[in-house]
């Protein structure tokens, strides 16, 4: 891969600034995982890992939708024990070099301090990611990403057992004030943030009167919500100091320049796996002729360039 796509941030060295959002490619195990060499992304995040096993909503848990997908799994997974023991060897096994994220779920602030010593604990993860914005669990989940207090707690409490490995705060769009939700964070000692997480949304079929997911409302993305998420990031950008990775509804190379022209320091694609199952390799296979054309030198470059402009700004 050409070096002016090699980014670096906390924890992930990565040749490209492409990563599948959690829970797309599952632990490395699912069937879209198998479609080509997981080498070929920057990055891995896997599924959101939670302290006991989740079964997940009702089904049907995903409709895709003719402006987007709406979803709602539920978090489903096995919970950390059999992550740990089985999932995370298995991957690590296969793709000895590829960076790797854990995701953490919970119902309590206790619960992410667990599941994330233990994730911590296996020195097989080169970051961690807490889920404080799914928009699908009754308990903790989003609850605990639109309460800046509480959000910093929950940040602050895992930092201390996790230790050198650095944490990342996924964030949701399903706030009045994203600002403060990401100064709360980083107050907290995050060392980045994700954002953002799916929009909370419904889709009801005319025809049959019912609602197109079990759980009636679920996660929306797509690149429906893509202004959304650059509007977001482009704010939270001028307020923190710690590196953002951007997602919504990424779809194109320009998608993924806008990305960092907004501020984000690297890229998650998830919708997007639904249309081409090998998104990540192709963008990235077209993102240097698209950074000649806008002469771009480098993706650090212009993450650097961007960085200066917003504190000229500021």
């Amino acid at each position: 891969m050409n070096n002016r796509l090699a980014i670096k941030i906390p924890g992930l060295s990565m040749k490209n600034p492409l990563m599948p959002a959690s829970g797309t490619f599952g632990f490395g195990d699912v069937a879209l995982a198998e479609k080509f060499d997981l080498n070929k992304l920057g990055a891995l995040v896997i599924k959101t890992t939670t302290l006991n096993e989740k079964i997940g909503n009702p089904d049907p848990k995903i409709a895709v939708l003719a402006n987007g997908v709406l979803n709602s799994v539920g978090l489903k997974n096995p919970g950390v024990d059999v992550v740990i023991s089985e999932k995370i060897p298995a991957l690590r096994e296969k793709y000895p070099d590829l960076p790797i994220m854990g995701s953490i779920g919970g119902t309590t602030i206790d619960d992410y301090v667990e599941v994330a010593d233990k994730l911590a604990s296996t020195g097989q993860l080169d970051a961690l990611e807490l889920n404080i914005s799914c928009p699908n669990v009754r308990q903790g989940g989003m609850a605990f990403g639109t309460n800046s207090e509480i959000a910093k707690q929950i940040t602050k409490a895992v930092k201390q057992v996790t230790g050198q490995i650095p944490v990342y705060v996924k964030l949701s769009p399903n706030v009045t004030d994203i600002v403060e939700i990401a100064k709360a964070v980083e107050n907290g000692g995050a060392d980045g943030i994700s954002m953002i997480n799916t929009i909370l949304g419904m889709h009801i079929d005319v025809k049959t009167r019912k609602p197109v997911i079990g759980n009636k409302m679920g996660g929306f993305s797509g690149s429906s919500i893509k202004p959304i998420a650059v509007r977001m990031i482009y704010q939270v950008a001028h307020a923190v100091n710690i590196p953002i990775i951007g997602m919504g509804g990424v779809e194109t190379v320009d998608d993924v320049i806008e990305m960092y022209l907004a501020g984000a320091s690297a890229v998650a694609v998830g919708s997007a796996h639904f249309n081409d199952a090998e998104i990540i390799p192709h963008l990235a296979e077209n993102l240097i002729a698209r950074m000649d054309e806008l002469n771009i030198d480098s993706l650090e470059s212009l993450r650097k360039q961007v960085k200066k402009e917003f504190n000229d700004e500021n």
